[in-house]
């Protein structure tokens, strides 16, 4: 049973005549009867009584209307969806973001590619590096913004921009009034750190240690709002992203020397085949003035 063999079938059958049949459907009344006995040999079963120049069904070609009705309607239900598909300017996309940089840098991007863009569905993810790069894998996410680079030799990176890592202090701090200070500066003092799991705190780490720097840990948190009304409020201090400034209320933000940066970028699986709305978000987001 084939899709064009349904087609004629329903031709025939909303027509009465083979032959208005072969002309709804704009092919030659040879080739239709032809696929309608392919089809009824298929089946095994007389789907027309043939009377004189007209064709009535029989009782297996009532039944097989219903059906065919009903299979043709998901078939172009199903053609419609997967032709919404190939439009760059509308279509669902779940993108997931890393939550030290989705309130500080990726907030005004997407609400600006939302407001562009109104017909697509964006589905926005927050969660750590390994739980969105699980997401990929599965499909459940199409796209991740998160801190470069990455080890999985599955997941095909691209780099968007670059922010400075800078040291967070409490405003009446010694430090406070600098310029700019170097890690060893900071050796005595008490390290705020987030949590394990999170790309941020092994790139704090992965500063600290090849500045052969070591701190002593007493906080650990998995949003970036504690640490800064911590450091705030005298309890130590932390190593944070740039483009944080903004949320870091009553802390002043001191720039490292030698500059410390972590890059940011985006994350596919790769040999995945992007749809259009995908490939449309990643240019926007490579035109975007971070």
């Amino acid at each position: 049973m084939e899709i064009q063999q349904l087609r004629y079938f329903l031709a025939v059958a909303r027509t009465g005549s083979f032959v208005r049949g072969a002309e709804e459907e704009g092919v030659a009344q040879p080739s239709l009867s032809l696929q309608i006995k392919r089809l009824e040999a298929g089946l095994k079963v007389p789907l027309f009584d043939r009377l004189g120049r007209g064709v009535k069904l029989t009782r297996y070609g009532e039944q097989l209307r219903v059906r065919a009705e009903e299979i043709l309607r998901q078939v172009t239900e199903t053609e419609k969806q997967l032709a919404s598909l190939q439009q760059a300017d509308s279509g669902r996309l779940t993108v997931g973001v890393i939550p030290t940089v989705l309130p500080y840098a990726m907030a005004r991007p997407m609400a600006a590619f939302r407001d562009q863009f109104p017909m697509v569905d964006l589905d926005i993810r927050e969660s750590t590096t390994e739980k969105l790069i699980e997401g990929l894998r599965s499909g459940q996410v199409d796209l991740a913004i998160l801190a470069l680079p990455l080890k999985q030799p599955e997941v095909v990176c691209s780099e968007l921009f670059r922010e400075p890592l800078m040291v967070a202090v409490p405003m009446d701090h010694a430090l406070a009034g600098v310029s700019a200070l170097a890690l060893p500066q900071l050796a005595s003092e008490r390290m705020l750190l987030l949590r394990e799991g999170h790309c941020l705190r092994d790139d704090v780490l992965t500063v600290c240690s090849s500045a052969k720097v070591q701190f002593q840990q007493i906080f650990e948190s998995d949003h970036l709002a504690s640490i800064f009304s911590l450091v705030a409020n005298g309890f130590g201090v932390s190593i944070v992203p740039g483009l944080s400034a903004p949320e870091a209320l009553h802390c002043k933000l001191v720039p490292l020397e030698p500059r410390a940066v972590r890059r940011i970028g985006y994350a596919q699986v790769r040999g995945h085949h992007a749809l259009p709305v995908q490939k449309r978000f990643i240019e926007f987001l490579r035109k975007w003035k971070w």
